[in-house]
């Protein structure tokens, strides 16, 4: 017997269409679990010294974790009197909670924090005490009895004019306590200055070679020595940096930023990004003869003293996710020897056979000019780039011949395969490598850079959850490269959640924070008033008209270009590998302008000039 045909089974179902993120309510949101930037310093610092602990023994400890085998490396660290000491029981069971949670420091974190008083015995001294420290806080380095005996001089003086209760003083000891207290590092920084600084509190000297992969990775920034062209404009653009992520077992290429803005905190969070996360070559847009196996997390990650690397936002990501941040002390480059010398072969064997190379020494120019030599597009360049890292670098043995990079990978992923990111994981680290910024909840949302930040879901958290003065300022972050919208803490969810920009004309989307302050400031020009959407929709149009005439002009006139004043339009424009490759992509995907802006533009600043 036949089955019953059914004509219906052929139609689709239709598929109900996904809510806007602005118009999802609060219990049907997305909420990301909570971090350790969530919590306060003095819990943050305590969840990091534990870890550190933790990490310590477990290098230490060969066998089990019990008594008899930890008492004797917590003697030798803390002594058998000290009553900081934790008892052994404390210690494994701490690192029992860290394991159950597969790795996550937030478990570290003590849960009796808001127990006890945590009020100062004396209160209203802070003035004094603020206006004493920075006296203390000077090139002289005065003592601190100096700066105490100021402190008290200050209150004597204001209690001469109290009326009705005087103004307490702290004692000595006290006063002491509250300076040993604080950082000790902007206090070095203060007294000693910062090489000083940086020579007592950097963590790395020499180091002993790595026994498997990502056991200990190095970052590092540099300009290359190369001239690209626009990908659209064929004009030249400039000198882009290189943002690079080196494996120091197998010396292999993690991953890469490769832009035109100077190196920052984004750049270093794109290339980790880039270094961790499994890499697909079917979109690149050439072929490749080989993979990029090359990922996974770190377990060391060494960094030099620039300011990009001291951010708190890189600290708090990889201590989260188990990366240990080494720092390199300040002039010893040799301490950091994979990342330098692979500059050097970049230079010495794939940019020298490429037109528009420049030079480190202008003696060595002689009548070579890069600028106009110069014919390899950004894109092209990215593109090549990468292929010399998977099918050439990878796959070439060193100059010693003792080992080929991808091989040294493969000998050292079969022995001991580095830890992979789930899909979660890799949600919530690309979370925790964005920006961390402050502010007021208000009954219109949060207000960032003249944007304002709201949706539904936020309005139903307002109408649940009363606010004080102390709760009403909330953590979020944000995507530099994309300010589209915003990820909040909310304590009371115990988590994250997105919240979208209100800006109704999308300007916001695919945005990054260094273009929007760049409209900020012509919009500030143009129309000397407040920042709303129609002055940025201006501002963004004028841009559109100047490029589209300069471009018309150099397709007519030929004439040479100012490559400095082409160089900032790249940055404004986020010509980079994750970005795009011409100064013109993005404004051309605006439609013509109602109205012509006159001469609105005849004053523009030198950072908006493209060309002569």
């Amino acid at each position: 017997m036949n089955d019953f045909y059914d004509e219906f089974d052929e139609l689709e179902v239709p598929i109900k269409p996904s809510t806007p993120s602005e118009y999802v309510k609060l219990e049907d949101a997305n909420v990301i679990k909570r971090d350790i930037d969530t919590f306060s310093d003095s819990l943050k610092e305590n969840a990091l010294d534990k870890y550190k602990l933790i990490s310590f023994i477990e290098k230490e400890n060969t066998e089990g974790w019990t008594q008899k085998n930890l008492d004797p490396i917590l003697e030798s660290l803390f002594g058998i009197d000290n009553p900081k000491r934790p008892n052994w029981r404390t210690v494994a069971r701490w690192r029992k909670k860290y394991i159950e949670n597969n790795g996550d420091i937030t478990s570290l974190v003590n849960e009796n924090h808001k127990m006890g008083n945590r009020k100062k015995r004396i209160e209203g001294d802070d003035v004094f005490f603020d206006k004493a420290l920075n006296r203390f806080l000077d090139a002289k380095r005065p003592k601190v009895s100096m700066a105490y005996q100021y402190y008290k001089d200050l209150i004597i003086i204001a209690n001469d004019s109290v009326v009705n209760e005087n103004i307490p003083t702290i004692s000595y000891n006290a006063f002491n306590n509250r300076i040993k207290s604080l950082p000790p590092y902007p206090i070095a920084i203060a007294r000693h200055g910062k090489f000083m600084a940086d020579q007592w509190f950097a963590y790395c000297s020499s180091h002993n070679p790595p026994t498997r992969v990502l056991e200990r990775v190095e970052i590092d920034h540099t300009p290359l020595d190369l001239i690209l062209l626009d990908d659209e404009l064929k004009v030249p653009i400039g000198r882009p940096y290189l943002t690079l992520v080196v494996d120091v077992f197998s010396s292999c290429v993690l991953g890469f930023h490769l832009s035109y803005k100077c190196p920052s905190y984004v750049s270093v969070a794109k290339a980790i990004s880039h270094a961790i996360k499994p890499k697909s070559l079917e979109n690149i847009g050439i072929e490749f003869q080989h993979d990029w196996p090359c990922y996974g997390k770190f377990e060391n990650l060494v960094v030099d003293n620039g300011a990009e690397f001291w951010s708190k936002n890189l600290e708090h990501a990889c201590q989260a996710t188990g990366i240990n941040i080494q720092y390199n002390p300040v002039r010893k480059p040799w301490l950091k020897p994979f990342v330098e010398r692979f500059f050097g072969m970049i230079n010495q064997y794939f940019l020298s056979e490429i037109p528009g190379k420049t030079f480190s020494n202008i003696l060595e120019k002689e009548e070579y000019n890069p600028a106009k030599d110069a014919i390899m597009p950004f894109s092209t360049f990215v593109q090549e780039f990468q292929r010399w890292i998977v099918d050439v670098y990878h796959y070439a043995p060193d100059s010693r011949e003792t080992r080929i990079p991808i091989k040294q990978w493969q000998k050292g992923f079969d022995v001991y395969p580095p830890l992979k990111m789930e899909a979660e994981d890799e949600d919530r680290f690309t979370l925790l490598m964005k920006i961390s910024k402050k502010r007021k909840l208000t009954r219109n949302g949060f207000k960032f850079e003249g944007l304002m930040y709201d949706s539904t879901a936020l309005a139903d958290y307002r109408k649940h959850y009363p606010q004080t003065k102390e709760t009403v300022e909330k953590f979020f972050k944000i995507d530099p490269d994309d300010i589209s919208s915003i990820d909040v803490y909310l304590e009371e969810l115990d988590g994250y959640l997105t919240v979208p920009c209100t800006e109704p004309t999308g300007y916001t989307k695919g945005l990054s924070l260094y273009v929007h302050k760049r409209f900020k400031k012509i919009n500030r020009e143009i129309i000397r008033e407040s920042v709303d959407g129609l002055g940025l929709a201006k501002a963004r149009m004028a841009i559109y008209n100047r490029v589209q005439q300069e471009k018309e002009d150099i397709i007519a006139s030929k004439r040479k270009t100012k490559l400095q004043a082409i160089k900032k339009q790249a940055q404004l424009a986020d010509v980079s590998n994750t970005g795009t490759g011409t100064i013109s992509k993005k404004l051309e995907t605006l439609p013509e302008p109602p109205n012509k802006l006159g001469g609105l533009l005849d004053d523009w600043d030198d950072d908006l000039e493209a060309f002569e």
